[in-house]
């Protein structure tokens, strides 16, 4: 049985189009047709309601696919046992990370990777949103929060440690808060989901609700409405170090940490054994990234 026309199948179950799932195989719609076609041929049943406007899964497809996908992980399995450095990664490696976090420390690091890697093509998709892997058919998930889903599997790669910034402008108008409470009193900028800010204190944890007036859904966005000077914000290491070198940003209420357990993960479909090229590039970046990132202060 032609594994390419299964591959294909397993991409038109996730994206319920033929034209999508042949197109990230390189294929045209003609083409994709054409395999389905002789995959269920070659079946003897019919895999795919076909309309003018979606696909569907017949009754057979759906017992199929489950089958489909278990071939389709021997294989990888297959080649990473006997992948173990004497064989070059070849294909498609296929990424999606935040946008910020890619943009500012995936991408500058991509060039070092493809020079190493000359046989391996990456397709990075950057998005705020998690994207879903088994639809968007990604190898790999660059994440900087916590998995929930058991059929994956997370790979630590970095620490991703928050703190509160202003702005030297800010400062001086404003003066500096001196415990969390004080917070209550100052301009914040807050993201949609962290409108809360929890504190270890001595006395114990303690959560401040920010009455933000200005709330924003993207972190580099964040810090430049702080480096602007509008007021006092959240915000990763890895976005703001450039600008804590510059002294353009100044971390603030340093004696009380944010309570956060915040990481940067590799995240992978779980399969008993990880494909070289996803192995190749997780080892990589951790190199890159370091035992201690270059972006902690």
């Amino acid at each position: 049985m032609n594994t390419h026309y299964l591959h294909l199948f397993v991409r038109i179950a996730a994206t319920k189009n033929i034209s999508s799932a042949g197109k990230e195989l390189g294929l045209s719609p003609a083409v994709a047709s054409s395999h389905m076609n002789k995959l269920e041929s070659d079946l003897g049943v019919k895999l795919l309601h076909r309309t003018t406007r979606q696909v569907s899964l017949t009754e057979e497809g759906h017992a199929f696919l489950p089958y489909a996908e278990d071939v389709l992980a021997d294989i990888d399995s297959a080649r990473a046992a006997i992948g173990s450095g004497h064989i070059e990664p070849t294909g498609t490696l296929r990424i999606t990370a935040p946008a910020s976090f890619g943009r500012m420390h995936l991408v500058p690091a991509l060039n070092v990777f493809l020079e190493r890697y000359p046989q391996l093509n990456l397709d990075l998709r950057l998005s705020d949103t998690i994207l879903d892997m088994v639809e968007g058919g990604f190898d790999i998930s660059i994440r900087n929060s916590a998995l929930h889903d058991s059929s994956f599997v997370a790979t630590k790669l970095a620490s991703d440690k928050r703190l509160l910034f202003a702005s030297p402008s800010y400062l001086e108008r404003f003066g500096s808060p001196t415990i969390p409470e004080d917070l209550l009193q100052h301009r914040c900028i807050t993201l949609p989901a962290l409108d809360s800010w929890h504190f270890d204190t001595p006395t114990g944890k303690k959560s401040i609700k920010n009455q933000s007036q200005l709330r924003i859904d993207n972190g580099e966005a964040i810090r430049d409405a702080c480096l602007n000077g509008y007021g006092i914000t959240i915000c990763s290491q890895w976005c703001a170090y450039e600008y804590v070198q510059r002294g353009e940003l100044v971390p603030v209420l340093t004696d009380y940490p944010l309570v956060s357990n915040t990481a940067i993960w590799a995240v992978y479909p779980s399969t008993r054994l990880l494909a070289p090229k996803v192995r190749l590039f997780i080892d990589f970046l951790k190199q890159h990234f370091g035992r201690k990132p270059y972006w902690e202060f």
